[in-house]
């Protein structure tokens, strides 16, 4: 907690923790002044210090909160702004500015509501300090002038007393202020420990393995079945082999599992039942770290981070060259593009490579895990929503890829795994057959039915483009 606190809050860490201490030290100077002087009065002096600490610590109760709750709404407005900023294309072509303009209105409303609490809170607990404080002046006015009536202080004495007693009362107004401040950091520590405190849905066991450099490529799974924290089973009974260097193919209608069981063997997910092992390890036996540095994996939605060509691919493999770079790119048909920019592998690509088109886009993913050079390779319909040329180049690209590597490919274009080893077809969450093309293509089955479909509907498009 004390590193996150010093990373969320500078003033925590620097001048103000230095502005604690000295007003610390001149609190316990000031106090040993006046006890030297006259003990009774230093105790009468100090008598509001205990409500101040009571008013702090109640302070501290309700205020903190309610700075974590002005955090909370300020996250859900970042995020809300973020998915417009991110969105904006789609929110203009749909013409719905005005609805998310009343949307993000909504949560400013919110922010400021939570915020006006909180400065509520602190508009209470000055005035409260400021009056305990008081407090001390009076009892000092009562308590002192009888004893200069008395005759048993000197009239000086008590002047000086009054003098100190504002040096005495200054630290604790400002070390008040200071603990406003602290609250406002914990608030914020809080929210940052909430999520480093998340347990990962996936964590390392403690007597975890580490894989050899480059695994074989054998991917074994049996009576594999998976469901999400809530609801039924998403797969069941999933049993199949795959053989070092093998191309396997899983294929079934939109929502089976498909991709659910491709983040299950890079343990992104963990079965629920049934185990899934490489080169004869139970994957939970495995570091993640090992595990996952042997698979590369090219998705439907690529991710490109802000930043250049360069850095993108580099992403896969941070120590290659630039001739290991290059020749990634070319085995992925996307050196050639890349060439055409004006500023080449340093051109900046944007967020989330606004900046390329979706088969550009995709190239680069490419090339990113040709540079990782993993054994095991994972596609997930990584020629979707492209035009054909495009898919033309993207799939000469894999195809070199491939080479040499376990491959598991997750597509709906049938078309373009009639090669694969094996074909892997599924339905409601079951292996409903596998085999070869031409042995699934022999049955009557859904793998059949799959391409009869696809048939048409290629056919009918053609047609469309024809006439």
């Amino acid at each position: 907690m004390p590193l996150v606190l010093r990373r969320r809050s500078q003033s925590c860490s620097g001048h103000l923790l230095l502005d604690i201490l000295v007003n610390v030290l001149m609190l316990i100077g000031v106090i040993a002044v006046l006890v030297s002087m006259s003990w009774q009065l230093a105790l009468l002096s100090m008598l509001p210090i205990p409500l101040i600490i009571l008013a702090m610590r109640g302070f501290a109760r309700y205020v903190r909160p309610a700075f974590r709750q002005r955090q909370v709404k300020l996250g859900e407005l970042n995020a809300a702004l973020n998915d417009n900023i991110s969105g904006i294309r789609e929110i203009q072509a749909f013409t719905r500015e005005d609805s998310e303009a009343d949307r993000i209105w909504s949560r400013i409303v919110r922010y400021r509501d939570s915020l006006l609490r909180a400065l509520r809170l602190m508009a209470v607990f000055h005035p409260s300090i400021e009056f305990t404080a008081s407090l001390g002046t009076i009892v000092l006015i009562y308590f002192g002038g009888r004893l200069v009536l008395n005759g048993a202080l000197p009239i000086a004495d008590l002047v000086a007393y009054f003098l100190y007693l504002e040096l005495l009362y200054q630290p604790v107004r400002a070390l008040g202020s200071a603990w406003e401040s602290v609250q406002q950091s914990l608030a914020g520590a809080d929210r940052i420990a909430e999520l480093l405190e998340q347990e990962p849905d996936v964590s390392e066991w403690p007597k975890a393995i580490e894989l050899p450099d480059r695994a074989r490529g054998a991917i074994t799974l049996r009576n594999v079945g998976f469901r999400y924290s809530v609801g039924e089973m998403v797969l069941q009974n999933i049993d199949f082999d795959v053989a070092p260097g093998s191309v396997v193919a899983l294929v079934g209608p939109s929502g089976v599992g498909k991709t659910t069981l491709s983040m299950l063997i890079s343990r992104f997910y963990d079965v629920s039942e049934g185990t899934i092992t490489l080169d004869g390890h139970d994957i939970r036996d495995l570091t993640l770290e090992s595990l996952r540095r042997q698979m590369g994996i090219v998705l439907q939605e690529v991710f490109l981070f802000h930043g250049t060509v360069r850095e993108n691919i580099l992403f896969g493999r941070l120590d290659a060259n630039d001739q290991e770079m290059i020749e990634a790119a070319r085995i992925a048909n996307a050196d050639d593009f890349i060439e055409l920019f004006p500023e080449g592998y340093e051109t900046m690509i944007g967020e989330r490579g606004v900046k390329l088109s979706g088969g550009q886009r995709q190239r680069l993913a490419i090339a990113r895990a040709v540079l990782k050079d993993a054994p095991i390779l994972i596609l997930d319909e990584a020629t979707s929503s492209v035009d054909t040329e495009t898919e033309l180049l993207i799939q000469q690209a894999l195809e070199r890829l491939m080479v040499g590597r376990t491959t598991i490919v997750i597509t709906h274009r049938l078309s373009t795994i009639r090669s694969a080893d094996k074909i892997v077809a599924l339905k409601d969450g079951r292996i409903v057959e596998q085999g070869t093309h031409d042995e699934l293509m022999a049955q009557d089955g859904i793998y059949r039915y799959l391409n009869r479909v696809q048939m048409n509907e290629d056919a009918r498009q053609t047609a469309l483009y024809e006439g």
